[in-house]
């Protein structure tokens, strides 16, 4: 893109391309400012060749078939060339998890302690006569538990390794937005203006404003060599010659057609350390920047050592061959993890979580006291609903859009009212439903996934000289006409705007029906223009207000797009919660239960806390 606004610039302003140059850099400080105007170059055809051809693409796409949608759904829709693949993504995961059926499956753990130590540990069961254990239902529990009761528990092997954990690679936009998700609750768009004014400069007291951070719209986890060199000798005057490692680490981006010219997301220099400029920065600034700072200091690090042990526990019943096995670590040296360590993916079932503390007490042969035996029940899940961190990481993955698009699909998704966020996750509307299918149906190449993530490659192709971006439009449009034209005629209309909500309007009688306007739902009268009675949309959770008991809890809104949870009845009752509420009501007092974190939730009434696992499954019951 910037490519080709330097090139308009020259056609609108009729300049003499022999009297001009291109200089580019990545960083807004006076270094780099200087080197690029050093090093001037002249404008890159191919690359704006590349930005006409995906510009071309994304009009004929969006212009194309939005208006069909406005005809045939209801207005203020708009379709795109990656934004319908997101859709796509999120509404086939959504319906995945409906179909999904739950199988039960048991695990059984024996809770251990040396003969002659104190403390235990649990063992997990891992083979019976040397196979995984396959244990559908309690009833094949029931016959185990009874093998393993009175039976010798022997330590049959102990082995002893280490784990090295390397640091991970240097920001780039898609991982920045990701960890500003899991870390620092940011949306990919509130990332990205964060990081856009550290990128400007701000006045942190050194004259005028300064760039605290490099380009951050990019795919590449190159670093300049003078960033390297000044991380390197920051690290060894701080932590030590032993969290240095011998050679420079290089990272190679997950990310296809990286343009490794550029550079990875890293602070200007690692001499302005948070805390030294927090005073100068906003609260969200100061934890964006801290979070850039401490991983490219820590990317530049040693690897963590981690002393790993795992021990095999065999119990014998008869001619039945029971194995346990547990598995722990301890850290021995933690390299990088002094600075920095990334946030864990909520979707992925952490390594550490399936460790246990180990007595250090063990040897071979030797016999261990029975606690417990701790059968447990399980249900297989079906895969998550995404996140905007989730969702971008699979966009990448697949070779779907550019940094500079990331944000702005997962903004306009649910500006449409295709998508709503809860929790975190992406939800589907009707509406997104409703739209997704009808593009399926009648565009279904448009929203390939393979179909887009090949045009990538191709306008990739136009930006290496190596192919005409004419010749590529013409490809796409021979094919995307006629099925504009079979839409036009053949789509059926789907009307979504006159849902009615089941009332009257106060004011003339007619139905009032749900419309849609700039800011999403709203509730109206079917007699406008007429009738230009209106009221507020509420998101109601069927769950009763504690407070006035006549009421519903409502999803609402704060001015700076917080959530929080009030009633229905507001202003005649006043109850409002930052934490969410859920429907099943306190085992002791009969409150309302809100989640207090991912794991606990807590009654509003009584202040008592329970596990969240254990009241949903009470509510399953």
């Amino acid at each position: 893109e910037g490519e080709a606004i330097a090139w308009h610039l020259l056609e609108a302003a009729e300049i003499d391309p022999k009297h001009s140059h291109r200089v580019v850099f990545h960083e807004i400080t006076q270094n780099a400012i200087s080197e690029a105007f050093g090093h001037p170059r002249d404008i890159n055809m191919a690359l704006v060749d590349a930005q006409q051809a995906r510009r071309v693409l994304d009009r004929l796409v969006g212009y194309s078939i939005s208006p069909i949608l406005w005809e045939k759904v209801r207005n203020r829709l708009s379709a795109g060339r990656v934004q319908s693949v997101a859709l796509r993504l999120i509404v086939e995961r959504e319906r995945e998890i409906e179909a999904f059926v739950p199988v039960e499956y048991w695990t059984i753990g024996a809770e251990l302690k040396p003969a002659k130590g104190k403390d235990t540990y649990v063992a997990k069961l891992v083979r019976i006569n040397g196979e995984e254990p396959n244990l559908p239902a309690r009833e094949n529990v029931d016959a185990i538990l009874g093998h393993l009761e009175n039976v010798d528990y022997i330590i049959s092997r102990i082995k002893r390794g280490e784990r090295r954990r390397k640091p991970s690679g240097p920001f780039i936009t898609s991982t920045l937005q990701q960890e500003a998700s899991r870390k620092l609750g940011f949306t990919a768009r509130k990332t990205m203006s964060v990081a856009q004014q550290l990128y400007e400069g701000l006045d942190i007291g050194e004259g005028g404003s300064t760039g605290l951070i490099t380009y951050m719209r990019t795919d590449s986890t190159n670093i300049a060599e003078q960033a390297q060199t000044e991380a390197r000798e920051y690290i060894l005057g701080t932590y030590g010659q032993q969290y240095l490692p011998s050679t420079p680490p290089v990272y190679k981006t997950r990310a296809k057609s990286a343009q490794e010219a550029h550079e990875a997301i890293r602070p200007t220099s690692v001499l302005r350390k948070p805390d030294k400029i927090k005073d100068s920065l906003t609260r969200d600034q100061y934890r964006l920047y801290q979070m850039i700072w401490q991983r490219f200091v820590a990317c530049q690090m040693e690897a963590a050592i981690f002393d790993t042990l795992s021990v095999e526990i065999s119990a014998k019943h008869e001619d039945q061959d029971y194995l346990f096995r547990a598995s722990g670590s301890t850290l021995r040296f933690p390299g990088f993890m002094v600075v920095y360590e990334e946030a864990k993916d909520e979707d992925l079932k952490s390594e550490e979580s399936e460790e246990v503390k180990i007595p250090a007490n063990l040897e071979e042969g030797q016999k261990q006291t029975l606690i417990r035996l701790i059968p447990e029940q399980h249900f297989t899940q079906p895969l998550p609903r995404f996140t905007e961190a989730s969702l971008v990481q699979a966009l990448e993955e697949f070779g779907i859009g550019r940094p500079s698009t990331y944000a702005p699909i997962l903004s306009t998704i649910q500006v449409r009212g295709y998508v709503y966020r809860e929790n975190k996750r992406l939800i589907p509307t009707e509406t997104g439903f409703l739209v997704n299918d009808l593009l399926t149906e009648y565009f279904d190449d448009v929203v390939d996934v393979g179909f887009t993530a090949d045009m990538e490659s191709k306008l990739d192709t136009v930006a290496a000289g190596e192919s005409e971006w004419t010749s590529v439009v013409r490809d796409f449009y021979q094919s995307f006409e006629p099925e504009v034209a079979r839409a036009q005629k053949e789509m059926p209309e789907n009307k979504a705007e006159m849902e009615k909500i089941g009332r009257v309007c106060p004011e003339c009688g007619h139905d009032l029906v749900i419309r849609w306007g700039r800011y999403g739902k709203f509730i109206s009268c079917s007699n406008f223009p007429e009738c230009r009675y209106t009221e507020a949309w509420l998101d109601k959770m069927d769950i009763p207000c504690p407070v006035c008991e006549t009421g519903e809890v409502v999803r609402r809104k704060s001015r700076k797009g917080r959530v929080f949870f009030g009633c229905s009845r507001y202003p005649d009752c006043t109850f409002t919660s930052w934490k969410e509420p859920i429907k099943t009501a306190c085992p002791s007092c009969g409150g309302m239960l809100v989640i207090s974190n991912k794991k606990k939730v807590q009654c509003l009434k009584c202040q008592e806390e329970f596990l969240l696992e254990e009241i949903e499954a009470q509510a399953i019951e």
